[in-house]
């Protein structure tokens, strides 16, 4: 019998780390050693996350850190908490997959700027690997620690990459994408208290959000230096998003095919010819694509849509983790949307 990945989890208790157990325990091929949250150790996992669950984890007590028959830990922690954990589960050996914004720059200035801290960790930085297997597969393969993307750059930078691989002159991009609330996270606010966020939608962030720079810095890795206007929205669902992205550009026959030959070999990307729903794409690991050319303007309009727990999170990790243990890359992870 093929011996089981051993796999850790530390910020459990988020949505990013609830998500991760629920795909995990379908995985087949991975055992789950220790489950991480300082705020909740000593408990139970079973009591602090009230859903059905296998077993064996609901009786697994949370401990304060990861167990030494460990391979792989993910964490979904906050940006700092991550910047300072990563050197040290390095240190012992440890794969890390990090779904926080910790390693995904690296320009290590954009942190002091965007994040508000000092990235006192320059050579780790450089040597992360960017998780996107669409784009950095090779790389993901042999890293010791992957840098999983934020969800709005999965959706934005799959919706791109066609022009950048095809060398297709790109310029003037604008990004406006909608979130489901999941994407703040679990800790409470008001301004998403069930109340205040149905039937409500607003624009936050607008002029400087920190998944700009990242956007960028992919981009500019890729041989393409352009700027982002990137304006992102929250609407009152639960989970998805939608990154619609307008780009002026080289005019090619047909936008459609040009996607479809980019990905036609990408299980868990789809080029579609109308623009896709969140529901299409909830609870999956797939990223829907509907590529438009307006002759009219010269303007393209990509419309991406991915579920921002799934392929914008947990389940993109996953794969990031299928990769890097060489399992099949749909292991565990070959779901299909709950429509309603």
């Amino acid at each position: 019998m093929e011996q089981a990945l051993k796999v850790s989890l530390i910020g459990v208790t988020g949505y990013t780390g609830i998500e991760l157990l629920r795909v995990l325990l379908i995985h087949g091929k991975v055992r789950i050693t220790s489950v991480v949250s300082r705020s909740d150790k000593g408990k139970k996992l079973g009591d602090v996350i009230p859903v059905t669950l296998s077993e064996d984890v609901t009786d697994l007590y949370i401990s304060g850190d990861v167990a030494p028959d460990t391979d792989i830990v993910f964490l979904c922690t906050p940006h700092e908490v991550s910047l300072t954990l990563v050197p040290s589960l390095l240190s012992r050996g440890l794969k890390v997959i990090d779904l926080s914004g910790a390693y995904r720059i690296k320009d290590k200035k954009a942190y002091e700027e965007y994040y508000n801290f000092m990235h006192e960790y320059p050579d780790i930085l450089e040597r992360a690997v960017y998780g996107l297997p669409e784009i950095f597969r090779e790389d993901i393969k042999n890293a010791y620690l992957v840098a999983n993307p934020g969800c709005y750059p999965t959706a934005t930078l799959l919706a791109l990459y066609p022009f950048v691989k095809e060398k297709i002159e790109i310029k003037d991009v604008i990004v406006h994408a909608v979130s489901g609330v999941s994407g703040a996270g679990r800790k409470t606010r008001q301004i998403f208290h069930f109340p205040e966020m149905f039937g409500d939608a607003f624009v936050y962030s607008p002029l400087k959000h920190r998944h700009t720079p990242e956007m960028e810095n992919v981009l500019k890795r890729l041989g393409v230096n352009i700027s982002i206007r990137f304006v992102p929205s929250v609407i009152p669902v639960s989970r998805g998003m939608i990154s619609t992205v307008y780009v002026k550009g080289e005019a090619v026959n047909d936008v459609f095919e040009l996607f479809k030959s980019v990905y036609e070999k990408e299980k868990f990307v789809k080029i579609l010819r109308e623009p896709p729903h969140i529901s299409w794409v909830r609870g999956t690991n797939y990223a829907l694509i509907c590529p438009l050319y307006d002759r009219k303007t010269g303007i393209y309009t990509i419309i991406s849509a991915i579920d921002n727990l799934g392929k914008g999170a947990s389940l993109q990790a996953v794969q990031n983790m299928n990769i890097m243990a060489g399992f099949s890359e749909d292991e565990g992870i070959d779901l299909k949307p709950v429509i309603v």
